[in-house]
């Protein structure tokens, strides 16, 4: 163990990084904690790693300033969530501002060496409605997410043959919450079957505050 440990420290600072992943990944293929993805945190070029287009959290000015500093002093200690593509790059599934910090903040990119840390999801997640249900599940009950952000992956769902029971199921909502979402929309088609219930009066500027039960710097 010694003498792999002293070969690797001999390698110029990207094959280090490589072989201390591969070295990683090896345990991960023998580790009992094998299904569970933050078994196995690697370090990716921060230019292989791309927001998602669909993501409807919201994190204020003076949060994303305090998830700065929390990362300038504390460090990274979460992953960013993501999924590879056919490019073998990764989109963010959970971890948006984490990403954006790591790759904006030059005293914190600086120190992790243009790098950041990630997780994979789960290799059945690779469609999309996986991924986007996926990313609601992580940022559901932290910080805010905006009504019209949210009823268009509610109708995007829905337009993938999702039924309002699978929806609700997947994203943590009751039934009577999907229909609305979908209501806002304006598009009757997506609940001609359903009896319409009380509308919400939406403005669209605003957001819909969700209480924050968890870490909040998505």
């Amino acid at each position: 163990m010694l003498e792999i440990i002293k070969r690797i420290e001999s390698l110029s600072l990207d094959e280090k990084i490589q072989a201390i992943n591969e070295a990683r990944q090896m345990l991960h293929e023998i580790s009992p904690f094998k299904s569970e993805p933050v078994d196995f945190v690697k370090w990716v070029k921060n230019d292989l790693v791309y927001q998602n287009d669909y993501n409807p959290n919201s994190v204020a000015p003076p949060e994303m300033e305090l998830l700065r500093l929390s990362i300038s002093a504390d460090g990274y200690t979460q992953p960013i969530v993501s999924m590879p593509d056919e490019d073998l790059k990764f989109q963010v599934i959970d971890g948006f501002h984490r990403h954006k910090v790591g790759k904006e903040c030059d005293d914190i990119h600086s120190r992790i060496h243009g790098y950041l840390p990630i997780v994979q999801i789960r290799e059945e997640q690779k469609d999309k409605t996986d991924r986007m249900a996926s990313t609601i599940r992580h940022n559901r009950a932290r910080g805010k997410h905006k009504v019209e952000a949210m009823s268009d992956i509610v109708i995007e769902l829905s337009r993938r043959n999702w039924s309002d029971e699978k929806i609700a199921k997947n994203l943590g909502m009751e039934p009577d919450e999907v229909l609305r979402l979908k209501q806002i929309s304006g598009l009757a088609e997506m609940f001609s079957d359903e009896d319409f219930s009380e509308a919400w009066d939406v403005d669209f500027e605003d957001e819909l505050d969700i209480e924050i039960l968890g870490d909040t710097d998505e």
